[in-house]
């Protein structure tokens, strides 16, 4: 599972497959959609307005999973234009 936050403009993505696949997007409403993939398999959800949708970002707190192919990484988003 992968959690992408683009600040530019408020969207929060979350991969819950990895790999490539061929998806048709449910959409709950203007903000949040849901890509759905081969056998009815949910690939990612997409949040439009993060901050306004969660109210704020939310710490991630993973309770119960063990990491099975690699180590849990945080990184930030590198911010453009940054000055040196």
């Amino acid at each position: 599972m992968k959690i992408t936050y683009d600040p530019e403009i408020d969207a929060l993505y979350i991969r819950l497959l990895e790999g490539k696949h061929e998806c048709r997007t449910v959409r709950l409403n203007e903000e949040v959609a849901f890509n759905i993939g081969r056998g009815e398999k949910l690939v990612g959800i997409e949040i439009l307005d993060a901050r306004e949708v969660l109210g704020a970002l939310p710490a991630v707190v993973l309770e119960g999973i063990t990491a099975t192919t690699a180590p849990v990484a945080l990184r930030e988003k590198p911010e453009k234009n940054r000055k040196s």
